[in-house]
């Protein structure tokens, strides 16, 4: 088994994250956040053996976006810069799995979860509303979480072919 070339997300995504706003970057991390729900809904489809656990990191993906955007709330003017960069960030998003087998794209998104989680973790800051903070620190929990059920099935999914 090769390792696997996992990117950083952040760069990678950084040409995209640039174009929005500084106040809205985590309205426009929520949305991309809502495209790995829904590759967590495709993997389910494919997997139906594990798609209890995948649809539940479904379910963060989705419960993460929904914190952020009750807790960074923007204006219509914000919300259409923060989704005109969204479509070819998500297509960048979705090129790294690319021709990759199931078992290696979840080992990717295992990680990308960490860095996610990471993500999270450095906009906590005495600055801002304790609530805010909280609501970080539930989404770093969250993709943290769906990292460890990625991790634990892997090898079971690599069996599978």
């Amino acid at each position: 088994m090769s390792e696997l070339n996992v990117p950083n997300f952040g760069e990678l995504l950084s040409p995209y994250i640039e174009k929005v706003p500084p106040a809205a970057i985590p309205n426009f991390l929520a949305l991309l956040e809502r495209g790995a729900a829904q590759r967590y809904r495709d993997w389910a489809d494919q997997l139906p053996t594990f798609s209890k656990g995948l649809l539940a990191c479904s379910a963060s993906e989705d419960k993460i976006a929904d914190i952020i955007e009750s807790l960074f709330l923007i204006d219509d003017e914000l919300t259409a810069e923060v989704q005109a960069p969204l479509p070819e960030a998500r297509d960048t998003y979705y090129n790294v799995f690319k021709n990759l087998s199931l078992a290696d794209q979840l080992g990717i998104q295992a990680d990308a979860e960490l860095q996610g989680a990471e993500a999270w973790r450095v906009m906590i800051s005495d600055d801002i509303p304790d609530e805010i903070n909280r609501g970080l620190k539930q989404c770093m929990v969250l993709e943290e979480e769906s990292s460890a059920y990625l991790y634990s099935i892997l090898d079971d999914v690599r069996q599978l072919g």
